[in-house]
């Protein structure tokens, strides 16, 4: 049996299993499905451990295997080209959408809260703001080493985009010597990837139990149809993605889709992008033969930057909370959430619950109620699932793009 399926028999039986939990409402099957978490966060540790080392040793490869800095140039701006397409296309497609699906709810004006939003909403509250000049003082870190422990992704990756320059435009010995041992360090981190992904299946199984044991039976009414329409947008985006790399990369879409399968999984169980890397990494250049020097700098890079799944989660986020509260959005308000879905998303800090630090100024300029964004916190743990997939999906879409014109 092919690893993938492994691992997608494995999630299919832990939603199936955690559903009929819920259902059945036993105290004592629930309490075992979340004995089960630490197993699965073990197995999410095991993958992020190798992250840090394959992020710098990937990016300092592809970048500094480049033939010169007018090359690497011209990779950044194909990149970051694609990546700001591929964000215009999903907000085009997606505000009418959604605004559309909404308008079939019935008007409503402050129902029931759902279980936890007001706790998270006044956490939200109590958070630190992020100014924009912190935030662009926060880019290059002061401590390299310690942005790495902390997971400053960002900053990370600014530091090793310059390390790798200064690589590229020394002399022949040190570039040589350099570029040999990120080579082997990347090679390295590879195989130790390949063992944890072995793993994947009981990883898999024991985080997706414990989630569809909790939230099995809780998404009903308005909920639901938020957790509903978000996921299905997402789902609906990802299908969407592969005629475009078909179109833009001339890669048949089957190939594309085995290619992507394995990051997928790895993202809908952890709901981390990042956790997904070393599966994009095999996906691009086993699976798709994509050169490293493209898969190296774009795949981290866009791990980090680059969340097509913004105008989704944004948008549906925006026009739900709207109906929650019984404001009616403008045309102007869902172009300005559209807008900031594109031009914003990257500009998240690399905090808990950055996003939504984001999402409190917009919310306030479009009217609608900053409390809102505790319910979208409460609600969020399925949808977010989605949305990762989504973005790990818009990450080896751009790598594909982005060869296809090198």
């Amino acid at each position: 049996m092919k690893e993938s399926t492994r691992v997608l028999v494995a999630l299919l039986a832990a939603l199936a299993a955690g559903i009929a939990i819920a259902i059945s409402g036993s105290a004592r099957l629930a309490q075992a499905a979340a004995a089960l978490a630490p197993v699965g966060t073990l197995w999410i540790n095991a993958i992020r451990m190798t992250v840090i080392p394959l992020v710098v040793a990937l990016l300092i490869t592809g970048v500094a295997s480049a033939a010169d800095m007018r090359t690497i140039g011209q990779l950044g701006g194909r990149t970051l080209l694609t990546f700001f397409f591929l964000l215009l296309g999903t907000a085009v497609v997606i505000v009418p959408l959604a605004a559309l699906a909404f308008s079939l709810l019935s008007p409503a004006s402050h129902p029931a809260l759902p279980a936890g939003a007001a706790e998270a909403a006044g956490q939200l509250g109590t958070a630190p703001s992020v100014s924009f000049g912190t935030w662009l003082g926060s880019l290059l870190p002061a401590n390299p080493i310690a942005a790495a422990a902390e997971g400053a992704m960002l900053p990370l990756i600014l530091f090793t985009l310059l390390l790798a320059l200064a690589i590229t435009a020394s002399g022949d010995s040190a570039r040589e010597t350099l570029l040999g041992f990120f080579r082997a360090l990347a090679d390295a981190m590879l195989v130790l990837v390949r063992w944890v992904v072995w793993l994947a299946p009981i990883g898999v199984f024991a985080l997706v139990l414990p989630l569809a044991a909790r939230g099995g039976a809780a998404v009903a009414g308005a909920v639901g149809y938020y957790v509903l329409l978000y996921s299905g947008a997402s789902v609906f985006v990802i299908l969407l993605l592969y005629p475009v790399v078909r179109l833009a990369a001339k890669i048949p879409m089957s190939r594309f889709a085995r290619a992507v399968l394995p990051a997928q999984l790895v993202a809908f169980a952890s709901s981390s992008s990042i956790a997904s890397l070393p599966a994009l990494v095999e996906g691009a250049e086993r699976g798709l033969g994509l050169p490293e020097r493209v898969s190296g700098f774009v795949l981290p890079f866009a791990v980090s930057t680059f969340h097509i799944a913004g105008p989704v989660s944004w948008t549906i986020g925006a026009l739900f909370i709207g109906w929650f509260y019984g404001v009616p959005l403008s045309l102007g308000a869902l172009a300005t959430v559209g807008l900031a879905s594109i031009f914003l998303g990257f500009a998240a800090p690399g905090v808990p619950r950055g996003a939504f630090l984001m999402l409190t100024p917009l919310f306030l300029a479009i009217g609608l109620p900053a409390e809102g964004i505790g319910i979208l916190i409460a609600v969020d743990a399925i949808p977010d699932l989605f949305s990762t997939g989504l973005n790990v999906t818009g990450d080896l879409a751009a790598a594909a793009m982005v060869a296809a014109k090198s």
